[in-house]
Protein backbone atom coordinates (compact mmCIF):
# COMPACT_ATOMS: atom_id res chain seq x y z
CA UNK A 1 0.00 0.00 0.00
CA UNK A 2 2.76 2.16 0.57
CA UNK A 3 4.54 1.74 -3.03
CA UNK A 4 2.63 4.06 -4.83
CA UNK A 5 4.56 6.65 -2.59
CA UNK A 6 7.26 6.47 -4.70
CA UNK A 7 10.87 4.25 -3.71
CA UNK A 8 12.08 8.25 -1.91
CA UNK A 9 9.15 8.53 0.08
CA UNK A 10 9.00 4.45 0.92
CA UNK A 11 13.04 5.00 1.71
CA UNK A 12 12.65 8.00 4.28
CA UNK A 13 10.01 6.53 6.14
CA UNK A 14 11.58 2.80 6.72
CA UNK A 15 15.29 3.71 6.73
CA UNK A 16 15.12 4.90 10.62
CA UNK A 17 13.87 1.65 11.29
CA UNK A 18 16.53 -0.31 9.14
CA UNK A 19 19.51 1.51 11.12
CA UNK A 20 18.18 0.61 14.13
CA UNK A 21 17.77 -3.02 13.04
CA UNK A 22 21.59 -3.06 11.53
CA UNK A 23 22.81 -1.19 14.56
CA UNK A 24 20.61 -3.84 17.09
CA UNK A 25 22.35 -6.81 15.38
CA UNK A 26 25.92 -5.41 15.19
CA UNK A 27 25.66 -4.48 18.75
CA UNK A 28 24.33 -7.81 20.20
CA UNK A 29 26.91 -9.96 17.93
CA UNK A 30 29.48 -7.99 19.13
CA UNK A 31 28.56 -8.16 22.54
CA UNK A 32 28.28 -12.08 22.20
CA UNK A 33 31.36 -12.08 20.87
CA UNK A 34 33.94 -10.74 23.74
CA UNK A 35 31.30 -12.68 26.32
CA UNK A 36 30.96 -16.28 25.40
CA UNK A 37 34.40 -17.14 22.81
CA UNK A 38 36.17 -14.38 21.33
CA UNK A 39 38.36 -17.07 20.09
CA UNK A 40 35.98 -17.98 16.94
CA UNK A 41 37.36 -15.68 14.55
CA UNK A 42 40.09 -18.42 13.91
CA UNK A 43 36.76 -19.35 11.86
CA UNK A 44 38.12 -16.93 9.11
CA UNK A 45 41.45 -19.28 8.37
CA UNK A 46 39.78 -20.92 5.29
CA UNK A 47 41.55 -24.31 6.34
CA UNK A 48 38.39 -24.67 8.78
CA UNK A 49 36.72 -25.17 5.52
CA UNK A 50 38.54 -28.32 3.97
CA UNK A 51 38.22 -29.73 7.71
CA UNK A 52 34.81 -29.11 7.17
CA UNK A 53 34.40 -30.57 4.02
CA UNK A 54 36.72 -33.87 5.13
CA UNK A 55 34.67 -34.42 8.17
CA UNK A 56 31.08 -34.39 6.37
CA UNK A 57 31.61 -34.83 2.91
CA UNK A 58 28.16 -34.95 1.55
CA UNK A 59 26.10 -33.49 4.21
CA UNK A 60 28.84 -30.52 4.23
CA UNK A 61 27.76 -29.91 0.12
CA UNK A 62 23.90 -30.46 1.30
CA UNK A 63 24.49 -27.83 3.61
CA UNK A 64 25.89 -25.12 1.19
CA UNK A 65 22.03 -25.01 0.15
CA UNK A 66 21.62 -23.16 4.36
CA UNK A 67 24.46 -21.35 4.29
CA UNK A 68 23.27 -19.29 0.95
CA UNK A 69 20.65 -17.96 2.66
CA UNK A 70 23.19 -15.85 4.93
CA UNK A 71 23.73 -13.76 1.91
CA UNK A 72 19.99 -13.73 0.37
CA UNK A 73 19.20 -9.80 -0.64
CA UNK A 74 21.97 -9.00 -2.40
CA UNK A 75 21.19 -10.41 -5.75
CA UNK A 76 18.23 -7.50 -5.47
CA UNK A 77 21.41 -5.14 -5.60
CA UNK A 78 22.00 -5.03 -9.40
CA UNK A 79 18.30 -4.69 -10.26
CA UNK A 80 17.86 -1.21 -7.54
CA UNK A 81 20.61 0.29 -9.35
CA UNK A 82 17.57 2.65 -11.31
CA UNK A 83 16.01 3.41 -8.24
CA UNK A 84 19.83 4.55 -6.17
CA UNK A 85 22.65 5.85 -7.33
CA UNK A 86 26.12 3.27 -7.48
CA UNK A 87 27.70 5.05 -5.15
CA UNK A 88 24.79 5.15 -2.53
CA UNK A 89 24.46 1.16 -2.66
CA UNK A 90 28.35 0.59 -2.37
CA UNK A 91 28.80 3.13 1.08
CA UNK A 92 25.77 1.50 2.62
CA UNK A 93 26.67 -2.01 1.77
CA UNK A 94 30.26 -1.41 2.63
CA UNK A 95 30.08 0.68 5.79
CA UNK A 96 26.42 -0.40 7.61
CA UNK A 97 25.21 -3.96 6.20
CA UNK A 98 28.53 -5.70 5.57
CA UNK A 99 29.22 -4.90 8.86
CA UNK A 100 26.75 -5.35 10.58
CA UNK A 101 25.69 -9.11 9.41
CA UNK A 102 29.20 -9.91 9.64
CA UNK A 103 28.86 -9.41 13.75
CA UNK A 104 25.97 -10.27 14.36
CA UNK A 105 27.11 -13.86 12.55
CA UNK A 106 29.99 -14.02 14.33
CA UNK A 107 28.49 -13.31 17.91
CA UNK A 108 26.00 -15.39 16.86
CA UNK A 109 29.08 -17.95 16.22
CA UNK A 110 30.44 -17.36 19.78
CA UNK A 111 27.05 -18.20 21.44
CA UNK A 112 27.01 -21.42 19.73
CA UNK A 113 30.51 -22.92 21.32
CA UNK A 114 28.90 -22.71 24.61
CA UNK A 115 25.43 -22.96 24.05
CA UNK A 116 25.36 -26.10 20.92
CA UNK A 117 21.83 -27.16 22.20
CA UNK A 118 19.99 -24.05 21.04
CA UNK A 119 21.32 -23.89 17.63
CA UNK A 120 17.31 -24.10 16.45
CA UNK A 121 16.90 -20.60 17.70
CA UNK A 122 20.12 -18.80 17.94
CA UNK A 123 19.18 -15.64 16.74
CA UNK A 124 16.44 -15.04 19.87
CA UNK A 125 18.30 -16.95 22.50
CA UNK A 126 21.33 -15.17 21.66
CA UNK A 127 19.19 -11.86 22.80
CA UNK A 128 20.30 -10.15 26.05
CA UNK A 129 16.85 -10.09 28.04
CA UNK A 130 16.18 -6.76 28.55
CA UNK A 131 16.50 -6.32 24.65
CA UNK A 132 14.20 -9.14 24.12
CA UNK A 133 11.41 -7.69 23.22
CA UNK A 134 12.69 -4.17 21.66
CA UNK A 135 14.44 -6.68 19.04
CA UNK A 136 11.30 -8.69 18.81
CA UNK A 137 9.35 -5.37 17.79
CA UNK A 138 12.05 -4.21 15.06
CA UNK A 139 12.50 -7.45 13.79
CA UNK A 140 9.22 -8.13 12.69
CA UNK A 141 9.42 -4.53 11.47
CA UNK A 142 12.68 -5.14 9.43
CA UNK A 143 11.19 -8.61 8.37
CA UNK A 144 8.05 -6.71 6.42
CA UNK A 145 10.51 -3.87 5.33
CA UNK A 146 13.18 -6.71 3.82
CA UNK A 147 10.82 -7.07 0.94
CA UNK A 148 11.31 -3.85 -0.80
CA UNK A 149 14.53 -3.80 -2.32
CA UNK A 150 12.55 -7.03 -4.42
CA UNK A 151 9.75 -4.69 -4.83
CA UNK A 152 11.85 -2.02 -6.19
CA UNK A 153 13.87 -4.47 -8.15
CA UNK A 154 11.05 -6.11 -9.74
CA UNK A 155 9.39 -2.86 -10.93
CA UNK A 156 12.89 -2.26 -12.35
CA UNK A 157 12.58 -5.11 -14.39
CA UNK A 158 8.96 -5.02 -15.80
CA UNK A 159 9.91 -1.80 -16.68
CA UNK A 160 13.08 -2.76 -18.88
CA UNK A 161 11.33 -5.30 -20.31
CA UNK A 162 8.41 -3.37 -21.18
CA UNK A 163 10.44 -0.47 -23.05
CA UNK A 164 11.98 -3.71 -25.11
CA UNK A 165 8.45 -4.64 -26.29
CA UNK A 166 8.85 -8.15 -23.71
CA UNK A 167 6.09 -7.89 -21.18
CA UNK A 168 2.72 -6.92 -21.65
CA UNK A 169 1.06 -2.83 -21.24
CA UNK A 170 1.07 -2.05 -17.76
CA UNK A 171 0.91 1.14 -16.48
CA UNK A 172 4.03 2.42 -15.23
CA UNK A 173 3.89 5.36 -13.03
CA UNK A 174 7.90 7.82 -12.16
CA UNK A 175 7.13 8.52 -8.83
CA UNK A 176 10.76 10.63 -8.96
CA UNK A 177 11.61 13.96 -11.66
CA UNK A 178 15.35 13.25 -10.60
CA UNK A 179 15.83 9.26 -10.89
CA UNK A 180 14.10 7.84 -14.16
CA UNK A 181 13.81 4.29 -12.73
CA UNK A 182 12.14 5.36 -9.62
CA UNK A 183 8.76 3.42 -10.53
CA UNK A 184 5.27 2.28 -8.98
CA UNK A 185 3.31 -0.10 -11.46
CA UNK A 186 0.30 -0.98 -9.63
CA UNK A 187 -1.17 -4.37 -11.26
CA UNK A 188 2.59 -5.97 -10.45
CA UNK A 189 2.08 -4.46 -7.40
CA UNK A 190 -0.90 -6.15 -6.28
CA UNK A 191 0.20 -9.16 -8.02
CA UNK A 192 3.47 -9.56 -5.90
CA UNK A 193 0.70 -9.14 -2.68
CA UNK A 194 -0.97 -12.11 -3.61
CA UNK A 195 1.81 -14.36 -4.85
CA UNK A 196 2.92 -13.66 -1.34
CA UNK A 197 -0.05 -14.57 0.24
CA UNK A 198 -0.31 -17.31 -1.73
CA UNK A 199 3.10 -18.63 -0.99
CA UNK A 200 2.87 -18.41 2.85
CA UNK A 201 -0.61 -20.49 2.56
CA UNK A 202 0.73 -23.16 0.07
CA UNK A 203 4.19 -23.68 2.20
CA UNK A 204 3.11 -23.07 5.69
CA UNK A 205 7.21 -23.54 6.75
CA UNK A 206 10.18 -21.63 6.70
CA UNK A 207 11.94 -24.46 5.50
CA UNK A 208 10.24 -25.12 2.03
CA UNK A 209 10.21 -21.21 1.32
CA UNK A 210 13.90 -21.15 2.28
CA UNK A 211 14.74 -24.01 -0.23
CA UNK A 212 12.55 -22.11 -2.81
CA UNK A 213 14.27 -18.81 -1.93
CA UNK A 214 17.67 -20.85 -2.00
CA UNK A 215 17.53 -21.95 -5.55
CA UNK A 216 16.28 -18.16 -6.38
CA UNK A 217 18.71 -16.51 -5.36
CA UNK A 218 21.73 -18.71 -6.32
CA UNK A 219 19.97 -18.95 -10.56
CA UNK A 220 20.02 -15.29 -10.26
CA UNK A 221 23.56 -14.68 -9.15
CA UNK A 222 25.06 -17.96 -11.79
CA UNK A 223 22.81 -16.10 -14.80
CA UNK A 224 24.52 -12.57 -13.86
CA UNK A 225 28.09 -13.78 -13.59
CA UNK A 226 26.99 -15.45 -17.44
CA UNK A 227 26.03 -12.23 -18.37
CA UNK A 228 28.60 -10.29 -17.04
CA UNK A 229 31.25 -12.99 -19.02
CA UNK A 230 29.50 -12.10 -22.65
CA UNK A 231 30.05 -8.41 -21.26
CA UNK A 232 33.51 -8.92 -20.97
CA UNK A 233 34.32 -10.66 -23.71
CA UNK A 234 31.86 -8.30 -26.78
CA UNK A 235 31.62 -4.85 -24.88
CA UNK A 236 34.69 -5.12 -22.60
CA UNK A 237 37.17 -6.90 -25.19
CA UNK A 238 38.59 -7.98 -21.73
CA UNK A 239 41.46 -10.47 -22.43
CA UNK A 240 40.89 -14.13 -22.23
CA UNK A 241 43.09 -15.29 -19.65
CA UNK A 242 41.05 -12.86 -17.01
CA UNK A 243 37.49 -13.69 -18.21
CA UNK A 244 38.98 -17.67 -17.79
CA UNK A 245 40.11 -16.60 -14.18
CA UNK A 246 36.80 -15.29 -13.87
CA UNK A 247 35.06 -18.04 -14.66
CA UNK A 248 37.37 -20.73 -12.54
CA UNK A 249 36.94 -18.58 -9.49
CA UNK A 250 33.23 -17.04 -9.60
CA UNK A 251 31.70 -19.22 -11.73
CA UNK A 252 33.08 -22.45 -9.72
CA UNK A 253 31.89 -21.22 -6.63
CA UNK A 254 28.28 -20.24 -7.94
CA UNK A 255 27.77 -23.79 -9.37
CA UNK A 256 29.32 -25.57 -6.45
CA UNK A 257 26.14 -23.40 -4.33
CA UNK A 258 23.69 -23.95 -7.20
CA UNK A 259 23.97 -27.71 -7.65
CA UNK A 260 23.41 -27.84 -3.71
CA UNK A 261 20.48 -25.70 -3.85
CA UNK A 262 19.10 -28.02 -6.72
CA UNK A 263 19.28 -31.01 -4.40
CA UNK A 264 16.39 -29.32 -2.55
CA UNK A 265 14.16 -28.85 -5.59
CA UNK A 266 11.35 -31.34 -4.40
CA UNK A 267 11.35 -29.62 -1.05
CA UNK A 268 10.22 -26.07 -2.45
CA UNK A 269 12.69 -25.54 -4.70
CA UNK A 270 10.47 -26.10 -7.69
CA UNK A 271 8.49 -22.82 -6.92
CA UNK A 272 10.87 -19.73 -8.14
CA UNK A 273 11.34 -22.39 -11.67
CA UNK A 274 8.11 -22.64 -12.18
CA UNK A 275 7.23 -18.69 -11.54
CA UNK A 276 10.22 -17.96 -13.97
CA UNK A 277 8.86 -20.80 -16.50
CA UNK A 278 5.36 -19.09 -16.43
CA UNK A 279 7.19 -15.63 -17.18
CA UNK A 280 9.07 -17.18 -19.30
CA UNK A 281 6.09 -18.08 -21.32
CA UNK A 282 4.17 -14.68 -21.12
CA UNK A 283 7.15 -12.87 -22.36
CA UNK A 284 7.98 -15.26 -25.54
CA UNK A 285 4.57 -15.35 -26.52
CA UNK A 286 3.83 -11.14 -26.28
CA UNK A 287 7.35 -10.60 -27.96
CA UNK A 288 7.25 -12.71 -30.67
CA UNK A 289 3.63 -11.58 -31.65
CA UNK A 290 4.16 -8.11 -30.95
CA UNK A 291 7.14 -7.92 -33.03
CA UNK A 292 5.54 -10.23 -36.45
CA UNK A 293 2.64 -7.46 -36.02
CA UNK A 294 5.28 -4.68 -36.57
CA UNK A 295 6.90 -6.31 -38.99
CA UNK A 296 3.61 -6.85 -40.93
CA UNK A 297 2.39 -3.22 -40.52
CA UNK A 298 5.92 -2.36 -41.45
CA UNK A 299 5.76 -4.70 -44.97
CA UNK A 300 2.02 -3.67 -45.38
CA UNK A 301 2.48 0.17 -44.99
CA UNK A 302 0.86 2.32 -47.20
CA UNK A 303 3.22 3.90 -49.77
CA UNK A 304 2.81 7.41 -51.01
CA UNK A 305 1.87 5.96 -54.61
CA UNK A 306 -0.21 4.07 -52.87
CA UNK A 307 -2.43 6.83 -50.65
CA UNK A 308 -2.21 8.95 -54.08
CA UNK A 309 -4.07 5.15 -55.20
CA UNK A 310 -6.62 5.39 -52.57
CA UNK A 311 -7.46 9.10 -52.29
CA UNK A 312 -8.25 8.65 -56.16
CA UNK A 313 -11.05 6.49 -55.41
CA UNK A 314 -14.91 7.76 -54.58
CA UNK A 315 -15.40 9.26 -51.43
CA UNK A 316 -16.30 12.22 -49.63
CA UNK A 317 -14.51 14.90 -47.16
CA UNK A 318 -16.33 15.46 -43.93
CA UNK A 319 -15.52 18.41 -41.72
CA UNK A 320 -13.43 18.17 -38.96
CA UNK A 321 -10.28 16.64 -37.96
CA UNK A 322 -9.51 13.35 -37.34
CA UNK A 323 -6.52 11.60 -35.64
CA UNK A 324 -5.12 8.31 -36.20
CA UNK A 325 -3.21 6.58 -33.46
CA UNK A 326 -0.56 4.31 -34.72
CA UNK A 327 2.49 2.97 -33.33
CA UNK A 328 4.27 3.17 -37.02
CA UNK A 329 6.64 6.09 -36.56
CA UNK A 330 7.22 5.78 -40.60
CA UNK A 331 4.40 5.73 -42.82
CA UNK A 332 0.92 5.15 -42.45
CA UNK A 333 -0.42 2.31 -41.06
CA UNK A 334 -2.63 -0.75 -43.34
CA UNK A 335 -5.30 -0.53 -41.16
CA UNK A 336 -6.22 3.30 -42.80
CA UNK A 337 -6.53 1.35 -46.08
CA UNK A 338 -8.79 -0.91 -44.66
CA UNK A 339 -10.90 2.28 -42.71
CA UNK A 340 -11.27 4.16 -46.34
CA UNK A 341 -12.48 0.83 -48.52
CA UNK A 342 -15.25 0.56 -45.30
CA UNK A 343 -15.97 3.78 -44.86
CA UNK A 344 -15.38 5.79 -47.91
CA UNK A 345 -15.15 9.35 -46.37
CA UNK A 346 -12.69 11.06 -44.61
CA UNK A 347 -12.57 14.29 -42.51
CA UNK A 348 -10.99 17.31 -43.97
CA UNK A 349 -7.67 17.26 -41.84
CA UNK A 350 -6.32 13.78 -40.91
CA UNK A 351 -3.05 13.50 -38.58
CA UNK A 352 -1.60 10.05 -38.09
CA UNK A 353 0.17 9.98 -34.33
CA UNK A 354 2.61 8.02 -32.48
CA UNK A 355 2.89 8.54 -28.86
CA UNK A 356 6.66 7.95 -28.19
CA UNK A 357 7.59 8.02 -24.37
CA UNK A 358 11.65 8.87 -24.13
CA UNK A 359 13.87 7.94 -21.15
CA UNK A 360 14.29 11.85 -19.77
CA UNK A 361 12.20 13.78 -17.80
CA UNK A 362 10.58 16.03 -19.04
CA UNK A 363 10.57 16.99 -23.33
CA UNK A 364 10.61 20.91 -23.80
CA UNK A 365 7.01 22.05 -24.99
CA UNK A 366 8.38 23.12 -28.55
CA UNK A 367 10.21 19.97 -28.90
CA UNK A 368 7.34 17.71 -28.03
CA UNK A 369 5.40 17.10 -31.52
CA UNK A 370 7.43 16.04 -34.54
CA UNK A 371 5.58 16.74 -37.92
CA UNK A 372 5.75 15.72 -41.94
CA UNK A 373 3.94 16.83 -44.44
CA UNK A 374 2.42 13.24 -46.52
CA UNK A 375 1.91 14.16 -50.16
CA UNK A 376 -0.28 14.95 -52.03
CA UNK A 377 -0.76 18.27 -50.06
CA UNK A 378 -4.36 18.62 -50.88
CA UNK A 379 -5.11 15.94 -49.04
CA UNK A 380 -4.39 17.91 -45.92
CA UNK A 381 -2.67 14.32 -44.12
CA UNK A 382 0.52 14.77 -41.73
CA UNK A 383 2.53 12.80 -39.87
CA UNK A 384 3.04 13.46 -36.43
CA UNK A 385 4.84 11.77 -33.23
CA UNK A 386 4.47 13.09 -29.99
CA UNK A 387 7.14 12.61 -27.38
CA UNK A 388 6.95 12.81 -23.82
CA UNK A 389 9.20 12.03 -20.92
CA UNK A 390 8.81 10.39 -17.95
CA UNK A 391 7.62 12.97 -15.61
CA UNK A 392 5.26 14.97 -18.46
CA UNK A 393 1.59 14.90 -17.93
CA UNK A 394 -1.31 14.70 -20.02
CA UNK A 395 -4.10 16.46 -18.20
CA UNK A 396 -7.11 18.76 -18.85
CA UNK A 397 -5.28 22.06 -17.97
CA UNK A 398 -3.21 20.49 -20.82
CA UNK A 399 -4.97 19.07 -23.53
CA UNK A 400 -3.43 17.09 -25.62
CA UNK A 401 -5.48 17.87 -29.51
CA UNK A 402 -5.24 21.91 -28.44
CA UNK A 403 -1.61 21.66 -27.97
CA UNK A 404 -1.13 19.21 -30.90
CA UNK A 405 -3.39 21.69 -33.47
CA UNK A 406 -1.50 24.52 -32.47
CA UNK A 407 2.03 22.51 -32.87
CA UNK A 408 0.78 21.98 -36.54
CA UNK A 409 -0.44 25.54 -37.61
CA UNK A 410 2.97 26.02 -36.06
CA UNK A 411 4.68 23.33 -38.90
CA UNK A 412 2.56 25.31 -41.72
CA UNK A 413 4.26 28.59 -40.74
CA UNK A 414 7.76 27.19 -40.54
CA UNK A 415 7.03 25.68 -43.65
CA UNK A 416 6.03 28.85 -45.68
CA UNK A 417 9.63 30.57 -43.31
CA UNK A 418 11.82 27.76 -44.59
CA UNK A 419 10.42 28.31 -48.37
CA UNK A 420 11.03 32.18 -48.16
CA UNK A 421 14.39 31.59 -46.86
CA UNK A 422 15.04 29.41 -49.78
CA UNK A 423 13.65 32.37 -52.03
CA UNK A 424 16.28 34.70 -50.03
CA UNK A 425 19.32 32.28 -50.76
CA UNK A 426 18.01 31.73 -54.53
CA UNK A 427 18.12 36.01 -54.82
CA UNK A 428 21.42 35.48 -52.95
CA UNK A 429 22.60 33.88 -55.92
CA UNK A 430 21.08 35.57 -58.73
CA UNK A 431 23.21 38.65 -57.06
CA UNK A 432 26.29 36.72 -57.14
CA UNK A 433 26.12 36.22 -61.26
CA UNK A 434 26.28 40.15 -61.74
CA UNK A 435 22.85 40.39 -64.17
CA UNK A 436 21.88 43.31 -65.54
CA UNK A 437 19.12 45.67 -63.93
CA UNK A 438 16.25 44.39 -65.99
CA UNK A 439 16.88 41.12 -65.12
CA UNK A 440 17.44 41.70 -61.24
CA UNK A 441 14.01 43.98 -61.35
CA UNK A 442 12.01 41.01 -62.89
CA UNK A 443 13.33 38.07 -60.26
CA UNK A 444 12.44 40.57 -57.67
CA UNK A 445 8.95 40.60 -59.28
CA UNK A 446 8.63 36.92 -59.27
CA UNK A 447 10.03 36.26 -55.94
CA UNK A 448 7.63 38.55 -54.27
CA UNK A 449 4.42 37.09 -56.26
CA UNK A 450 5.59 33.73 -55.03
CA UNK A 451 5.99 34.45 -51.53
CA UNK A 452 2.59 36.40 -51.67
CA UNK A 453 1.02 33.11 -52.75
CA UNK A 454 3.07 31.08 -50.37
CA UNK A 455 1.72 33.58 -47.33
CA UNK A 456 -1.43 32.99 -48.72
CA UNK A 457 -1.46 29.10 -48.85
CA UNK A 458 -0.07 28.94 -45.33
CA UNK A 459 -3.30 31.13 -44.26
CA UNK A 460 -5.39 29.61 -46.42
CA UNK A 461 -4.22 25.99 -44.29
CA UNK A 462 -4.28 27.44 -41.33
CA UNK A 463 -7.77 28.27 -42.15
CA UNK A 464 -8.85 25.11 -43.21
CA UNK A 465 -7.29 23.21 -39.87
CA UNK A 466 -9.64 25.91 -37.77
CA UNK A 467 -12.12 25.62 -39.58
CA UNK A 468 -11.90 21.76 -39.10
CA UNK A 469 -11.22 21.86 -35.52
CA UNK A 470 -14.77 23.94 -34.80
CA UNK A 471 -16.23 21.05 -36.84
CA UNK A 472 -14.97 18.90 -34.25
CA UNK A 473 -12.01 16.36 -33.65
CA UNK A 474 -12.12 12.55 -33.64
CA UNK A 475 -9.78 10.15 -32.19
CA UNK A 476 -9.76 7.13 -34.14
CA UNK A 477 -7.92 4.13 -32.27
CA UNK A 478 -6.66 1.00 -34.54
CA UNK A 479 -7.82 -2.49 -32.96
CA UNK A 480 -5.66 -5.26 -34.47
CA UNK A 481 -7.21 -8.89 -34.25
CA UNK A 482 -4.27 -11.11 -34.69
CA UNK A 483 -5.02 -15.12 -36.08
CA UNK A 484 -2.54 -17.13 -37.11
CA UNK A 485 -2.49 -17.58 -41.09
CA UNK A 486 -4.20 -20.45 -43.08
CA UNK A 487 -1.38 -23.24 -43.37
CA UNK A 488 0.21 -22.29 -39.66
CA UNK A 489 1.71 -24.85 -37.34
CA UNK A 490 0.05 -26.07 -34.49
CA UNK A 491 2.56 -23.91 -31.94
CA UNK A 492 2.01 -20.50 -33.66
CA UNK A 493 -1.80 -21.34 -33.60
CA UNK A 494 -1.98 -21.82 -30.18
CA UNK A 495 0.99 -18.96 -29.78
CA UNK A 496 -1.11 -16.60 -31.81
CA UNK A 497 -5.08 -17.37 -31.69
CA UNK A 498 -4.87 -18.25 -27.42
CA UNK A 499 -1.63 -16.97 -25.65
CA UNK A 500 -1.42 -13.54 -27.65
CA UNK A 501 -5.05 -12.62 -27.53
CA UNK A 502 -5.53 -13.59 -23.83
CA UNK A 503 -3.09 -11.53 -23.23
CA UNK A 504 -4.04 -8.78 -25.07
CA UNK A 505 -7.80 -8.96 -24.32
CA UNK A 506 -6.74 -8.81 -20.48
CA UNK A 507 -4.75 -5.82 -20.67
CA UNK A 508 -4.87 -2.06 -20.58
CA UNK A 509 -6.28 -0.61 -23.46
CA UNK A 510 -4.89 1.87 -26.00
CA UNK A 511 -7.39 4.68 -25.25
CA UNK A 512 -6.48 4.52 -21.45
CA UNK A 513 -2.95 4.64 -22.32
CA UNK A 514 -3.22 7.60 -24.56
CA UNK A 515 -5.78 9.12 -22.46
CA UNK A 516 -8.42 9.31 -25.56
CA UNK A 517 -11.79 11.08 -24.53
CA UNK A 518 -14.75 8.16 -25.10
CA UNK A 519 -17.28 10.42 -26.45
CA UNK A 520 -14.94 11.51 -29.29
CA UNK A 521 -13.80 7.87 -30.20
CA UNK A 522 -13.89 5.82 -32.72
CA UNK A 523 -12.30 2.45 -32.93
CA UNK A 524 -11.05 0.87 -36.57
CA UNK A 525 -11.09 -3.15 -36.30
CA UNK A 526 -8.64 -5.16 -38.66
CA UNK A 527 -7.77 -8.35 -38.73
CA UNK A 528 -4.05 -9.31 -39.03
CA UNK A 529 -3.15 -12.60 -40.50
CA UNK A 530 0.47 -13.68 -39.35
Amino acid sequence: MFQRFGTDKVGYSFAPVICVWFSLIGGIGIYNLFKHDPAVVKALNPMYIVDYFRRNKKDAWISLGGVVLAITGTEALFADVGHFTVRSIQISMCAVTYPALISAYTGQAAFLRKHNDLVSATFFKSIPDPLYWPMFVVAVMASIIASQAMISGTFSIIQQSLALGCFPRVKIVHTSAKYEGQVYIPEVNYLLMVACVCVTLGFKTTTKIGNAYGIAVVFVMTLTSSFLVLIMLMIWKTKIFYVIVFVLTIGTVELLYLSSVLYKFDQGGYLPLAFAGVLMAIMYSWNNVYRRKYYYELDHKISPDKLMEVSAGNFSRLPGLAMFYSELVHGIPPIFKHYVENVPALHSVLVFVSIKTLPIGKVPAEERFLFRRVEPKELNVFRCVARYGYTDVRNEQEPFEGMLVENLKEFIRNEYWFSQACLANGEVTEKEGEPDDGQVEDTKMKQAAEKEKQQEEAEREIEIIDKACRAGVVHLIGENEVIASKGASLGDRILINYAYNFLKKNLRQSEKVFDIPHKRMLKVGMTYEL
